[in-house]
């Protein structure tokens, strides 16, 4: 698969934009490594090749996090990772090692334990390119970044700014948009719900999904596959652009919501 732009068309005038109506949905799996739970991830990767989905698959490149350690390394990984990204899946760098050890706050301020926010700008930079290289090592081409903990900050995006990567998987807004010189696409559901506009992401992890997860996936899936896409059409037919004022209100009223929900847990 090519390398995606994180930009649409200049020419594309606003009454061309898609106004998502009715909503559109992206689909998101968190935590992907060699030692994932196999045996949480076969139905998903089912799904994906049942419905034609083109995915985000969010790989940490060297796993680290114990949390993380569901089966022994798995070698048919990489090859199954190939393959979806063959038939159009779209790889993430999920940070490098996930290991949370920071302490920092991130532009999505959901969490204070992080890999990247508040970390030097010099050994994010070291992190990002050491995990491009592991993941290119494996035949993969990562265009997408999701953070562990939706955790990073400014120097997070110089530092994928400047190893090529110029997507954020990431936000609580309606559509794609820009920020700090990335693409913002936003990332705003954990679980299949169903909307009336707007692009949304929906985010599995895959190792702590419940059993009745993938059947709730498929239920949505037969309602409404033909409103899946994928970030390459998004942004072929999208120009993201700064958010308006309006725009800014209702992304910080979705965070607050989530962040009321968090300390609720």
């Amino acid at each position: 698969m090519g390398t995606i732009s994180a930009a649409g068309d200049s020419s594309t005038n606003s009454s061309e934009r898609p106004n998502y109506r009715p909503a559109q949905y992206l689909l998101r799996f968190d935590d992907l490594c060699p030692t994932r739970s196999r045996a949480n991830w076969a139905p998903f990767q089912k799904l994906i090749e049942e419905f034609a989905l083109k995915p985000i698959l969010a790989i940490v490149p060297d796993n680290r996090d114990p949390s993380l350690i569901f089966d022994s390394p798995d070698p048919d990984f990489w090859p199954q990772m190939r393959a979806l990204e063959a038939a159009g899946a779209v790889i993430a760098l999920h940070g490098y090692q996930h290991l949370c050890l920071s302490r920092g706050r991130s532009l999505v301020p959901l969490y204070r334990e992080t890999e990247f926010a508040g970390v030097s700008r010099e050994i994010q930079r070291q992190r990002i390119a050491a995990g491009i290289e592991l993941l290119r090592g494996h035949g993969l081409n990562p265009q997408v970044w999701v953070a562990p903990r939706h955790g990073f900050d400014r120097a997070t995006l110089t530092a994928l700014r400047s190893e090529g990567i110029g997507i954020v998987s990431d936000g609580f807004a309606r559509v794609p948009f820009t920020r700090h010189g990335l693409t913002w696409v936003p990332q705003q559901l954990w679980a299949p719900e169903e909307k009336r506009h707007g692009l949304w992401t929906i985010c599995l992890h895959i190792n702590t999904a419940g059993p009745r997860a993938a059947d709730q996936l498929r239920a949505f899936l037969r309602l409404h596959a033909a409103q899946f896409t994928s970030i390459e059409t998004v942004l072929a037919q999208t120009w993201p652009s700064p958010q308006s004022t309006f725009e800014r209100f209702l992304s910080r009223l979705a965070l607050l919501r989530i962040q009321l929900r968090i300390a609720k847990n």
